[in-house]
């Protein structure tokens, strides 16, 4: 059984068990978060999908760590102007388990 999940504007693909990797979530660690937002279920060959959600349908996250990824490194040229601008970026990341699949 699997879910196709909309949160924080990104879709994910849940499975029980799985940790997904979401953007920041200001929650302590070991929080149960309830997403109701399922574009689709498919459960054992029986699939819903939804217009735009499946009603009835949610998942179950559990909070886990909160992170940072490597940096990206943004560099802006122009040439025979002498200008050049180096600018890192890290993004913030938090690491979600799957708990359950409700339908």
């Amino acid at each position: 059984m699997y879910a196709v999940v909309e949160y924080k504007g990104k879709q994910y693909k849940a499975e029980k068990g799985t940790v997904l990797t979401v953007d920041k979530i200001d929650a302590a660690q070991g929080t149960v978060i309830d997403v109701d937002s399922v574009l689709f279920v498919n459960n054992d060959g029986v699939v819903s999908v939804g217009a735009p959600y499946v009603s009835g349908a949610k998942i179950q996250f559990e909070v886990g760590e909160s992170f940072r990824d490597k940096k990206v490194l943004v560099f802006k040229y122009k040439s025979k102007k002498d200008y050049h601008r180096l600018h890192g970026h890290r993004q913030h990341y938090t690491k979600v388990t799957v708990k359950d699949i409700i339908v």
